[in-house]
């Protein structure tokens, strides 16, 4: 008898378990209602959990021996408050819809940008043409005729040179144009050759320039050479050699300091040589090439090259 007294738990021992029980379920209770409803399953396990560690506090040795408990007092789980507005199945369909959106308006862009380079190689393909050979200004050959028929040479034309000899009168003309004497030879020699196409003796401009050309391929001046080459044919009236030299120095360097000059009077040699659609090719590519230019610096020759020609 007196050993199952020992065993049954004694009516203190009912009673704190009976008021640590209360006191958890009440505490539960409370905390269910300030935080998000949780799934059955887990709120079951969270309050066994939690009434066997009273029942360990109870009987610290009714297994043997001493458990501690499983419930910290501190570190609750944070849960996210409110409920979600949306399921995950909507927003996985939200968030699929805005990745279809966006792909769509990338793929519109991307199309937009090949549209807009096909116009422009399109240009550069009409452009182009307009050369009667590859142009190579380091090496001096005899000089096509000015035709936009393909020339037999593949190599740039030297300066022509007259069919008769001049009159003593334009030697001593020339010979009257002072050549500049500086420690820059490749300016002196660009600088005379300005001073030749300045006076309107285009032949003998034709031959210092490409001079200075072949001599000095890498000087600060030779996308001004070569524009002015261009220049001093088309003012000798032969188009279609200046069309060769303007095209060379376009495509050398379309940033060089008269590259937006060449590509405005490659326009004006097609215009000579009544090739319409290239010279208005050329006059398009440089107002979207060169809008600066176009607006400003250029604008008075640009805009008298455009009232020679009719472009749709």
């Amino acid at each position: 008898m007196t050993t199952m007294m020992r065993t049954k738990p004694s009516r203190a021992a009912l009673a704190l378990l009976l008021a640590g029980t209360i006191s958890v379920i009440l505490s539960v209770a409370a905390y269910a209602q300030a935080q998000p409803q949780e799934g059955t399953d887990a709120r079951l396990r969270r309050i066994e959990t939690e009434l066997r560690a009273v029942q360990r506090r109870v009987f610290p040795d009714g297994a043997g021996k001493t458990f501690g408990p499983e419930i910290a007092g501190t570190g609750a789980v944070v849960s996210p408050t409110g409920t979600p507005a949306t399921s995950a199945v909507t927003d996985l369909l939200t968030r699929m819809d805005a990745v279809e959106t966006q792909l769509q308006r990338l793929t519109a862009q991307s199309e937009e940008n090949q549209n807009r380079m096909g116009k422009l190689e399109a240009r550069l393909t009409v452009i182009e043409p307009a050369v009667s050979a590859p142009v190579d200004l380091t090496t001096p050959a005899p000089v096509p005729a000015d035709t936009m028929a393909p020339a037999k040479s593949t190599v740039a034309p030297a300066a022509a040179k007259p069919s008769a000899a001049p009159s003593p009168d334009r030697v001593a003309a020339v010979q009257a144009i002072a050549r500049p004497a500086s420690d820059d030879k490749g300016e002196d020699e660009y600088s005379y050759g300005y001073r030749l196409w300045e006076a309107k003796f285009f032949p003998e401009a034709q031959q210092q320039l490409q001079r200075y050309v072949t001599q000095y391929p890498k000087h600060a001046r030779i996308s001004y050479a070569r524009n002015l080459l261009g220049r001093a044919y088309l003012d000798d009236n032969k188009p279609g050699t200046s069309a060769q030299y303007f095209v060379q120095n376009y495509l050398a360097d379309k940033k060089g300091d008269r590259a937006a000059d060449s590509l405005l009077y490659l326009g004006v040699s097609m215009t000579k040589l009544k090739e319409t659609k290239r010279a208005c090719a050329a006059f398009a590519e440089f107002k979207d090439t060169y809008p600066a230019e176009a607006a400003g610096r250029l604008k008075a020759q640009y805009d008298a090259a455009r009232k020679a020609v009719t472009c749709n």
